[in-house]
């Protein structure tokens, strides 16, 4: 499949809202980073695509042509719908933005999320995305990246959402990060085995003086 894919761009045509659509949400991850970037953001419109399971390169590259592709319907209701697959390459800033149109977000999709944008988000604007779904967040507490996103929070803003979240920073404790020592290099180990290599030597000489004097 993706042999007879490169074939069909290498002979010039283009990756429309056809051709997506034969390609289907089995062989979308298959698309490499050069002719993803050759998707015209206007074919989305008419293709029914679900990268969710595909790279996080592929994520990052379709969701701006998404985000493009349904800005005219940005403040319709069904634009969640829309965008809503292609959410695992969207920005903490977006995400935060669709924290106040009450979605209803799932919480496989917050898990789908780009880690980095899940982690940045507060604790409110998770509850914001997931509304009537929230109660669903204690099912995945133990399953990453919920799980470290929840250790990133005071329990007792979590209580505050009688739901039953556990696993959230107490009062009084901070996280600390260890600090990484990095091994002595091979230098400074051969400095050392000479050091000690010279040690009787040195300690001979030192006695003699000392006798001597």
């Amino acid at each position: 499949a993706s042999a007879m894919i490169n074939r069909y761009v290498g002979l010039g045509n283009a990756l429309d809202a056809t051709a997506l659509n034969a390609i289907g949400a089995k062989y979308l991850c298959l698309l490499n980073a050069t002719e993803l970037n050759t998707i015209d953001p206007n074919s989305l419109k008419l293709a029914s695509l679900d990268p969710s399971a595909c790279s996080q390169l592929t994520k990052d590259i379709l969701y701006p042509k998404a985000k493009q592709a349904f800005s005219d319907r940005h403040n319709l209701p069904a634009y969640y719908e829309l965008i809503g697959p292609y959410l695992g390459g969207a920005p903490g800033v977006d995400l935060r933005a669709l924290s106040k149109d009450n979605v209803n977000m799932e919480v496989s999709t917050l898990a789908k999320l780009r880690r980095d944008s899940l982690m940045s988000l507060t604790l409110s604007e998770v509850r914001g995305l997931l509304g009537i779904n929230l109660g669903d967040l204690v099912s995945w507490q133990n399953r990453s990246p919920i799980r470290e996103w929840i250790q990133t929070q005071k329990q007792s803003e979590l209580d505050k959402l009688h739901i039953g979240l556990t696993g959230g920073t107490q009062e009084g404790y901070m996280n600390i990060v260890t600090p990484k020592f990095q091994p002595p290099s091979s230098a400074s180990l051969g400095a050392v085995a000479m050091t000690l290599h010279l040690l009787p030597a040195l300690l001979i000489t030192f006695l003699m003086m000392s006798i001597l004097s």
